[in-house]
């Protein structure tokens, strides 16, 4: 190997990991928090102006897809699965994605990109370098996609792409139904969320203005807390916006007040010693309401054991009165900023419970807590205690579910490919295919076919003068001999078949019926016969048979138990026109590709030069042996190594006792089909002789 490839190799390879990783990370941080997917898809449609074309679903579906695709394009690319089409579908994706970050780079219209979810932030011009070099690492990999090596073998690909999907799909649908698998956001169990608040000593302070939009008779109008209006004001939103840089806390934009806007009691909240309960629902109008009763038995619960219980929300207050009327609920509510909401918990609505400002645990509207008035106090209780739901408890989890599986399969496949290495090698030795030839050789088959020669006298006759010779004189090889029908039954009964088969020179195309003069493979092989002649030249010429009838007559003749001797070869025009093996090739898948590997084991080929057969020529053993050859490689081609190295190929072109030694001692000719030499026992046993 080159050492331009080897470097080439290496830089695809680079290349291929960098991709890898990155759609791998970059896909499952979205794909485990759909809902945040979603807000930030619903960002990008609102700085467009267009959000209000498109609903939550068709977002949310959008979120889920967007993950898992990624993640799928990654997992593809890192295990080499359909290379050119994942490096091509790569490469379309940076092609769209890095003129879009392009643009907000430049436009800056949403601070964050979300590329990372809230695993890892970056900023525009960040998010854009970095799809520049993926893009360029993307362009190398389709460029030469066939250099990455492969993880898994080709065969075994779609179990990495069907488990892959349904493993996204799943870790989507899951952290929809709960909430995401891992919680990169600064409100995750075991924060205290005062301490996020926190500004290190000499640290210069961010600074932030916060507006409210309240309502008036019907006029809406903006506020900041300098100049916020008597309690005649209907509060309709708030948002909080940086007016300065500024050391920027993980927590810097949590507050809650009450719904007229006359207190803030944050403070208090975050402070208290003890349990309390904050039901977080951004917009009350889109919550899920079928979980309502386990909501107020909570509520109740609190009561009863003197925790607090704050419902906090962006809501309107009619869309609170509106939640209230159609749950009965009872708790107070509090506004809190809704981006806030929408990043503390993914889930509308979601429950959280803190202890002395620490948050100890979350639950989305699916798996609330059961509590009710059997429940002893939270500190007697599981959740009273903070959850379980360590970075490292949900790595372990994901390993055990996803790459552990996959490294199974992949050590499996490899180990598997390994050893199909090692046994291509191994017969590629010559030594070791000298010891498996003669541990395990392909018949050596002499037949005899006789034609319409010889009544039924004369050739049970010449039956018993072989059968006598070769039992007293055992031969090194198997031999048939082909007759007529009218012979069969006769010479069955003469025959010692583990010395000389018996075979038939035809058979018809049809099972049975109204076909006069024909004779069925049924028939046949009832007479004692195991073998039969199909395809021979002189059936193809005289009467016409089509490689459609022979593969009825195949078919037939395995279904009886027959075995086959199927006869190709070329004219003598093919031959000078040099389309010998295209000839050869066309009459195999004409007639017997159709069969199964299995079934492929009962058909010896006979190759018949038709410009050699009856006339005294004979093609040189050099001619054989090539054409012999070819067809041994495109039955492996079909079948496979194995199955062509134990099918017998037969020569059928003028072979006497004078040429056979010198035909048979070629590697890839494994006896003969033998025409007038065959009705003379003396000719017919100098070419079984050749064998010695």
């Amino acid at each position: 190997m080159s050492a331009r490839k080897v470097t080439w190799g290496i830089i695809v390879n680079v290349c291929r990991f960098i991709v890898a990783f990155t759609f791998i990370f970059s896909g499952y941080v979205k794909a485990i928090d759909p809902i945040g997917t979603q807000y930030k898809i619903q960002d990008y449609l609102t700085s467009l102006q267009i959000s209000g074309y498109m609903p939550d679903y068709a977002t949310l579906g959008a979120s889920v897809l967007l993950g898992g695709f990624e993640f799928c394009l990654g997992v593809f690319t890192l295990f080499a699965v359909h290379r050119r089409a994942t490096s091509r579908l790569v490469l379309l994706f940076m092609a769209v994605m890095t003129p879009f970050t392009l643009w907000l780079a430049i436009a800056n219209p949403i601070e964050d990109c979300g590329c990372f979810g809230d695993a890892l932030i970056l900023s525009n011009w960040e998010t854009f370098y970095k799809n520049v070099i993926l893009i360029i690492a993307a362009w190398i990999i389709c460029h030469r996609p066939f250099m990455m090596a492969r993880f898994i073998s080709a065969t075994n690909q779609w179990i990495v792409i069907t488990y892959t999907m349904l493993f996204i799909l799943i870790s989507s649908g899951i952290s929809l139904y709960t909430l995401p698998q891992f919680d990169f956001r600064p409100y995750h169990i075991g924060a205290n969320i005062k301490e996020g608040m926190k500004i290190p000593e000499g640290a210069k302070e961010p600074q932030f203005e916060t507006t409210f939009i309240l309502e008036k008779d019907g006029k809406r109008k903006e506020f900041t807390l300098d100049n916020y209006p008597d309690s005649t004001w209907t509060f309709i939103d708030s948002k909080t916006v940086q007016t300065a840089e500024g050391y920027v806390p993980p927590i810097h934009d949590f507050s809650i007040q009450t719904l007229d806007g006359s207190e803030d009691i944050t403070d208090s909240v975050i402070t208290r010693k003890g349990y309390s309960f904050l039901l977080i629902s951004p917009h009350l109008e889109t919550a899920e309401d079928t979980n309502f009763g386990d909501i107020d038995q909570i509520y109740e619960y609190s009561q009863e054991h003197g925790y607090d219980f704050y419902a906090l929300t962006a809501s309107t207050e009619k869309a609170i009165q509106h939640w209230r009327d159609i749950t009965g609920a009872e708790y107070n509510f509090f506004n809190t900023d809704e981006t806030t909401l929408k990043t503390i918990i993914r889930s509308n609505p979601g429950l959280l419970l803190i202890k002395d400002g620490t948050i100890i645990g979350k639950w989305s509207h699916n798996r609330l807590p059961k509590l009710d008035y059997k429940t002893p106090a939270l500190e007697k209780t599981e959740y009273g205690h903070i959850q379980n739901n360590s970075t490292a408890g949900t790595t372990s989890k994901m390993i055990l579910w996803y790459i552990l599986p996959l490294l199974i399969i992949t050590f499996i496949d490899r180990t598997w490919n390994l050893g199909k290495w090692i046994r291509k090698k191994e017969s590629s030795n010559k030594i070791y295919q000298l010891l498996k030839r003669k541990k395990k050789m392909r018949k050596k088959i002499v037949a005899g076919n006789w034609k319409m020669n010889m009544n039924l006298q004369d050739g049970v006759a010449l039956a018993k003068e072989l059968n006598e010779t070769l039992t007293n004189e055992k031969p090194n090889c198997d031999v048939v001999i082909c007759t007529p029908f009218i012979h069969l039954a006769s010479v069955a009964q003469f025959l010692n078949q583990d010395i000389i088969g018996l075979g038939a020179e035809n058979c018809a195309d049809k099972e049975k019926g109204a076909y006069t003069g024909e004779v069925s493979a049924e028939m046949v092989k009832s007479t004692g016969a195991q073998y039969v002649i199909l395809g021979h030249s002189e059936r193809r010429g005289y009467y016409g048979e089509t490689p459609e009838i022979l593969k009825e007559k195949v078919l037939l003749a395995l279904k009886n138990g027959l075995k086959v001797i199927f006869c190709i070869g070329e004219s003598l025009e093919e031959r000078e026109a040099d389309k010998q093996n295209e000839v050869v090739k066309a009459e195999l898948e004409g007639s017997v590709f159709n069969l199964t590997a299995e079934e492929f084991k009962n058909i010896i080929i006979a190759y018949e030069p038709i410009w050699a057969i009856g006339t005294g020529k004979t093609a040189t053993s050099d001619q054989a042996e090539e054409i012999h050859a070819y067809i041994r490689s495109i039955v492996a081609d079909k079948y496979g190594k194995e199955v062509a190295d134990e099918t017998s190929i037969l020569y059928g072109g003028s072979c006497k006792a004078s040429n056979a030694p010198e035909l048979f001692a070629k590697p890839d000719i494994d006896g003969g089909l033998i025409g007038g030499a065959s009705l003379k026992a003396a000719d017919f046993k100098g070419i079984i002789d050749a064998w010695k």
